[in-house]
């Protein structure tokens, strides 16, 4: 399989996140709206294939399955083409170090895309997951699919919400999200999409494995279990965990990834000249950059 260098990927992030703040909002907020959706599709498709996996029986497996096919949610955002609010926490800082964007349009872009990632895993966490019944609500009988499914939604919310404490939300979101934003290095670096696939799975199955927080991914199960009326969670709960996770997050992609590769590839050298050809802004996403980003010589 085909792939680029640590130096190439690292010019290639530069030109994807520069790229990202350049679109216009009303695209931001709809790229961010689809990866908000996508994290929480692989979300609910978690919960569907490992409820009814007792931890008497199954041990720590099902979070192993768990991690398998959540890794959905980031391949449909890398491949199909969305803003997620964790990706650009490591690819519009490292192009703000290397000075093609400014303070202001970085805040700005994660402003728009945590919206857009908020308003779709509520969408989905309401409509797709509860509405449909494919989770249960409090009450359902456990012998069923409906309550197999609540409680495993129930065990995630109350172990993400009630159980960790503020400094273990965070330190889990920071080693959380150094995970995610490798899966998407590596995916930038992958020349094809088989390669950008296995790139993304790892990373992701491992940090879901490890129990770590995405608050992506948390403004889908808390939320969902809070309107499948769990007992004893409340929004105070679900906003407490965000901001700490948002927090973790975003330490785990800058200081990890866009700071760290900054200064092994990027800090002290020249910039790259002109790129040969147009690079479109609108279709560039996480990871994406296999053929548009490299066509600039820093990417070759």
């Amino acid at each position: 399989m085909p792939y680029k260098t640590p130096q190439q990927t690292t010019a290639a992030a530069v030109v994807v996140g520069a790229a990202k703040v350049h679109q216009k909002l009303d695209r931001v907020l709809v790229g961010g709206f689809l990866a908000g959706a996508y994290i929480a599709f692989g979300g609910l498709v978690s919960i569907a294939v490992t409820s009814g996996l007792d931890i008497k029986t199954w041990g720590t497996l099902p979070t192993l399955i768990s991690g398998s096919v959540f890794s959905l949610g980031l391949i449909l955002v890398v491949l199909a083409g969305s803003d997620l609010l964790t990706g650009n926490m490591a690819l519009v800082p490292i192009a703000l170090f290397r000075r093609k964007v400014g303070l202001r349009q970085l805040s700005i872009n994660f402003s728009v895309v945590f919206i857009g990632n908020l308003l779709g895993s509520l969408f989905v966490a309401y409509f797709m997951a509860i509405k449909t019944g494919v989770i249960g609500s409090h009450g359902a009988d456990p012998a069923t699919a409906a309550g197999l499914t609540y409680n495993r939604l129930a065990g995630i919310a109350k172990a993400k919400a009630l159980t960790e404490s503020d400094y273990q939300i965070f330190l889990r979101a920071v080693g959380c999200n150094w995970l995610v934003c490798l899966a998407v290095w590596l995916a930038i670096a992958a020349e094809d999409i088989a390669g950008k696939i296995l790139a993304i799975f790892f990373p992701i199955m491992a940090f879901v494995a490890m129990g770590f927080d995405h608050v992506v991914a948390n403004m889908f199960f808390l939320p969902a279990a809070i309107f499948a009326h769990m007992p004893g969670l409340g929004w105070g709960d679900v906003l407490d965990n965000w901001l700490f996770a948002v927090l973790g997050n975003l330490v785990g992609a800058v200081v990890f990834v866009a700071i760290a590769y900054w200064y092994l590839y990027l800090r002290g050298e020249p910039e790259p000249e002109p790129a040969t050809r147009t690079v479109s802004p609108g279709t560039v996403s996480d990871g994406q950059s296999g053929s548009t980003a490299m066509q600039s010589p820093a990417g070759r």
